[in-house]
């Protein structure tokens, strides 16, 4: 859960949003809050009570225990957690995913990945699409899908998610609040 200033922290907002984090919007009197892009999002108009503030905090949180279940976690150690079931992976697929669950259902550019993976070389190809390639085997049975997107990149999303019709892919607390 993390709390930030609209629209002073305009860019540290969209990074949180990104990373599927919760976030409080703190507005001065007189701005205008922005559309919440999730459920993940709510603000409070300054100056605001404590307990006002900590009310908004704590539905945020509520309503992440209930929104993240539905994303997909890598720990350390390289396990993928998805709803009730769990999966390791070697390192270079661990690496591989949290760069893909980083942008849950977005699309992850293959230079994305590649810099993600591997920082300051740059492998062929063939090496990125293998790896895809066994990571996808290795998340199916958490029911989760690695998908092609042709000329863009991958992109990593619930297995339900699309029709069977387009299944072959080939190949391919963070900061304490304050009340000013």
């Amino acid at each position: 859960m993390v709390v930030v200033r609209w629209p002073a922290d305009a860019e540290r907002r969209a990074q949180l949003a990104d990373r599927n984090l919760p976030r409080l919007l703190l507005l001065d009197d007189g701005i205008e809050p922005p559309e919440a892009p999730d459920c993940l999002e709510d603000w409070v108009r300054l100056p605001a009570s404590e307990a006002d503030v900590r009310a908004r905090i704590q539905g945020l949180l509520a309503r992440g225990r209930t929104h993240l279940r539905d994303v997909p976690e890598v720990d350390a150690h390289g396990v993928v957690r998805y709803r009730d079931g769990w999966v390791a992976l070697p390192p270079v697929e661990a690496r591989l995913a949290e760069a893909l669950v980083l942008r849950f259902c977005a699309v992850v550019g293959r230079d994305t990945l590649r810099r993600s993976v591997w920082p300051g070389s740059s492998p062929g190809r063939n090496v990125l699409d293998v790896h895809v390639l066994r990571l996808r085997r290795r998340l199916a049975p958490l029911s989760l899908a690695i998908r092609t997107v042709r000329s863009r990149g991958y992109m990593l999303e619930p297995a339900e998610a699309q029709p069977e019709a387009q299944h072959a892919d080939a190949g391919g607390g963070e900061a304490a609040w304050g009340v000013p």
